[in-house]
């Protein structure tokens, strides 16, 4: 048998990137033009849809907010009044202080007129133990309130001693630094109610940025472009991701992700999954990617929805450090809930989920990074070399440049026809830079915290979860 020689075994590699590139660009541009069907359809649809029908019946159905605190006295009061401005008629919220240390329960308490009281709680999912107690409001306003203050366990512990308290029939489980617009909850819970042949398990909403919006008692008054580079950048990331990702893989019912920020669950199905894992930093991916197994192997006709339509406001980080340190650890996330869920990858027994959805997260999103590296360490061994060929190299590089700017491009297109949002003039010019810069300025900084999070999953025993530092959602920045 001929052995292979060193031209071998470059011309191999150089077939496995085309080929693997061939399939990305293949694979983000089926996905984009799904997303514009469902995207088109969805809007259609909804244009004959009165969302006071089913705010005003006493019989919707009745969903918690479960909002886990830690540390967040600049925003909690403000955030919490949010939360409480929903126009949903069947709802409350429970605030999980998990054992923060800073005054935030303080802060709660005089706002809101709380008092210790008994409460019976029914520990079906196992959780760190109460510290303070058990509050609610002496005023009437803000009876739909319950404050919990608790032993620090993590925002997976607290979110489930969240589902342990609740007596309502579905979740909505929200970082408690989001803004939640008035009319969120009833069209979150609309796929619900529409479903007939199917049982829908959870759903998501789009999550835009908040950073330099103006937000006044908990209320969004004005949404505004912010000045830096990162947080512009990071609204293009969020406008291809959610419009042009999450909308094609909800048509195909492949969503394997809800974001923590906001999503609506049926509580009953995630009791009995057994809630939040506490082990793992991408809680959220996880428990999603947990129901949907069960679902598959009860052989039960499923969904997991997702809603276009801009519901829910965060702060984003605004340096470079919080934003790799967040993006960090979404990679270990993403690389623990993969691995807990190895049996569904390429199993025809889950269908599009072992299929579709498990190859497509570990080949072009797990992998992605890894690909990425040994691709540039391969073409700088090449050039110290001398073996490039500097013609069809640049013609590579002007591909791969011109598909991504395309695909925000696209982005930006499908946020103007549908949502239009960011209304001030100059705005649509300003993310149009931003499209044609991110690619060199903000990517890089994306490599370098996945592959950071590849090392520090298999290599660093003191794994951090992350911690995203808040300067406040109450005025636009400077």
């Amino acid at each position: 048998m001929e052995s292979l020689t060193g031209q071998h075994i470059i011309l191999i590699i150089h077939y496995f990137f085309f080929v693997y590139g061939f399939l990305a660009i293949g694979s983000y541009l089926f996905l984009t033009v799904v997303s514009a069907f469902e995207t088109s359809e969805y809007v259609k649809k909804n244009k004959f849809v009165d969302y006071s029908e089913i705010l005003a019946s006493s019989i919707s159905p009745s969903i918690s907010i479960i909002a886990p605190a830690y540390n967040e006295s600049l925003n909690i009061v403000e955030n919490v009044r949010s939360l409480l401005s929903s126009h949903y008629v069947n709802y409350d919220v429970i605030i999980v202080n998990d054992g923060s240390k800073d005054d935030s329960l303080e802060l709660l308490i005089n706002a809101y007129d709380l008092v210790k009281v008994n409460y019976l709680v029914n520990k079906q999912i196992p959780t760190k133990p109460l510290r303070a107690g058990v509050f609610k409001s002496t005023n009437p306003a803000f009876e739909k309130l319950t404050v919990i203050d608790k032993e620090n366990g993590g925002k997976a512990d607290a979110l489930n001693f969240g589902l342990n308290v609740s007596s309502n029939q579905y979740v909505a489980c929200i970082d408690v630094d989001c803004l939640l617009l008035e009319d969120s909850l009833q069209k979150m819970i609309k796929p619900f109610l529409e479903a007939t042949d199917h049982k829908v398990i959870a759903t998501g909403g789009v999550i835009r940025i908040a950073n330099s919006c103006t937000i006044k008692d908990g209320k969004l008054l004005d949404v505004n472009m912010p000045k830096k580079m990162i947080e512009r950048a990071q609204i293009l990331e969020y406008l291809r991701s959610f419009l042009l990702g999450r909308m094609a893989w909800s048509r195909l019912n492949g969503l394997l992700v809800i974001s923590g920020a906001f999503g609506l669950f049926d509580k009953k199905i995630a009791i009995e999954v057994g809630g939040y894992d506490t082990k793992t930093v991408g809680e959220d991916m996880e428990l999603i990617v947990r129901m949907r197994r069960v679902m598959e192997e009860q052989k039960v006709k499923y969904r997991v929805a997702y809603i276009p339509d801009p519901l829910c406001w965060t702060e984003a980080p605004d340096n470079y450090r919080i934003f790799i340190s967040q993006r960090n650890r979404w990679t270990r996330g993403t690389i623990e809930t993969l691995k807990m869920h190895k049996k569904i990858g390429f199993n025809p027994k889950y269908g599009a989920l072992g299929l579709l959805s498990y190859p497509y997260w570990l080949i072009f999103e797990r992998l992605a990074p890894i690909f990425e590296v040994v691709g540039i360490i391969y073409f700088t061994v090449l050039m110290m070399l001398n073996y490039v060929r500097w013609d069809f190299s640049l013609a590579f590089f002007s591909l791969a440049y011109l598909f991504t700017l395309l695909l925000s491009i696209a982005a930006i297109y499908s946020e103007e026809l549908t949502y239009h949002q960011y209304k001030k003039k100059g705005t649509g010019f300003k993310l149009l830079l931003t499209a044609i810069l991110e690619p060199i300025v903000l990517h890089p900084f994306v490599l370098y915290a996945a592959v950071r999070g590849n090392y520090d999953y298999y290599f660093n025993k003191k794994k951090k979860w992350g911690v995203m530092q808040r300067k406040g959602m109450g005025t636009t920045a400077t």
